[in-house]
């Protein structure tokens, strides 16, 4: 098992460094430059967008409305990889990690806005409103049904089973370090148990479907979030003087002359980015699963709202930890990642903390296995409208999540390393030609703006457009017959 652990390290780090963080970097640097830097010119319009009333779905029942969407890729994003991923990035890259995962973070919402804007323009419609993805577009957009198929079946495993096996090994790993603070013994019990409930849980609302989904998304990720960016700002308060120095220690060990000669700057580079990606997933091919879910006037205004869960994720959540890990004067290590968040805020706070963080943990794994379960879900109906296979995949999703509460979590999260950048490279290929429909959506959102618009779309705005299922132009009420 070590040999295999390493030998998938080793691929993980020539992987990303060689090829997915160049081909990132220059893919979102081309897209902010073709939008004009939508990701930061429109920030107050993406604030807007969030607001709107969703249509009512085949089934007589209100389709996912825009906030509702953001909530579940934001259930997806906020997760271990915001508070174990980023003390990871810490632990392995130095503080210069954090750095590059804030400018990786502005720059690829670029990236983020293109795949969201497509997976809207794209989406078909369900029962229960809509759906779509990446393999959607790949589909309808690109005509390369194949492309779809391999990206559907690596999303699937990798959210479906590597990462929430990451999530359901993370909350164990919080659980049994509060507890081993009481100083209870005996407790090799509770990890199998802390797995069953685990699943237990998540099948009460997997079985539940899409709606289910996006209401506990909706109720439990802005007061997740709140909760800890609320316990971040204590720490920054009650170290305000230390903070300048840490801050200064961030741009120094990103662009330091003592980490570039010892090899550090690479690592900080690498790890701030990887990490990053595993918690923002912009580029990644993730968030459109959900983003195309909306019912919203125009595919732009989606691509906007998914762009700001970006800035959510990196800029607030994601420096939440950092702040609160390198106020507490950590320890490096390779092993010293995902337990790092928990010994800084007992550091910090107490030891009642530690408890808290748990609390945390548990809610941001369990709404991440959550929108993780769902853009499986989206890309098994993808691939077959087989009921049986739906079924089938909520089961093996169950197994996995308790396997992965009882398994090694070195290994998880290398895997999950491996095959998100499989993920993202077959997403990028896609994204890349397609990304000219994206800009010229944004010329018509931006024109009906300027006319003072709440900008619409249909298709026949873009007559040249192919493969476009939804956005049907408006059908005119008959006139009514002058009165005799």
């Amino acid at each position: 098992m070590e040999a295999l652990n390493d030998a998938i390290v080793a691929l993980n780090d020539t992987f990303w460094l060689y090829l997915i963080i160049p081909v990132l970097a220059v893919l979102s640097l081309y897209f902010t430059v073709r939008s004009g830097a939508v990701q930061i010119r429109m920030i107050p319009e993406m604030v807007r967008a969030m607001v709107g009333k969703a249509e009512t779905a085949e089934d007589g029942k209100k389709a996912i409305s825009s906030f509702q969407a953001f909530a579940i890729s934001a259930a997806a994003r906020i997760g271990t990889g915001n508070i174990a991923g980023v003390a990871t990035a810490i632990a392995l890259g130095g503080p210069g990690a954090v750095f590059w995962m804030w400018m990786m973070g502005l720059v690829v919402g670029a990236a983020s806005f293109v795949e969201s804007t497509l997976a809207q323009l794209y989406k078909v419609r369900d029962k229960a409103g809509f759906r779509g993805g990446p393999a959607y577009y790949m589909l309808h957009g690109l005509r390369a049904r194949w492309m779809g198929v391999i990206f559907a079946v690596v999303i699937t495993i990798t959210f479906g089973f590597v990462f929430n096996a990451v999530q359901s090994n993370t909350i164990v790993g919080a659980v049994m370090t509060s507890v081993e603070a009481t100083g209870a013994t005996g407790t090799g019990w509770l990890e199998p148990v802390l797995g069953l409930a685990l699943v237990a849980l998540t099948a009460a609302v997997i079985f539940g479907g899409v709606r289910r989904i996006a209401h506990v998304a909706q109720l439990l990720v802005p007061f997740m979030a709140g909760l800890y960016m609320v316990l971040g700002l204590v720490i920054v308060v009650l170290n305000i003087d230390a903070l300048p120095g840490v801050v200064g220690q961030i741009f120094a060990n990103a662009f330091g002359f003592e980490e570039i000669a010892a090899g550090g700057l690479g690592a900080a580079i690498v790890q701030g980015v990887r990490r990053g990606m595993f918690s923002n997933e912009a580029g990644l091919g993730s968030a459109p699963n959900a983003g195309a879910t909306a019912s919203v006037s125009h595919p732009v205004k989606q691509g906007l709202v998914q762009t700001l869960g970006v800035y959510v994720d990196t800029l607030l959540v994601c420096s939440t930890t950092a702040f609160i890990v390198l106020l507490s004067n950590p320890t490096y290590g390779e092993n010293r990642g995902p337990t790092m968040t928990q010994e800084a805020l007992q550091f910090n706070l107490g030891n009642w903390s530690l408890h808290l963080l748990t609390l945390i943990i548990l809610l941001v794994a369990f709404t991440s296995v959550l929108g993780n379960y769902f853009y499986g879900e989206s890309n098994v109906g993808f691939l077959t409208q087989n009921r049986a296979v739906l079924t089938g995949y909520r089961w093996i999703v169950l197994v996995v999540t308790f396997l992965g509460a009882i398994g090694s979590s070195d290994l998880v999260w290398n895997l999950a390393d491996t095959t998100m950048g499989i993920m993202a490279l077959v997403n990028l290929a896609a994204i890349a030609p397609l990304s000219a429909v994206a800009f010229k959506l944004l010329r018509d959102y931006n024109e009906q703006r300027k006319q003072g618009l709440d900008p619409v779309f249909t298709r026949d705005r873009i007559p040249e457009l192919t493969g476009v299922e939804c956005w049907d132009p408006k059908t005119p009420e008959p006139e009514k017959a002058p009165a005799s």
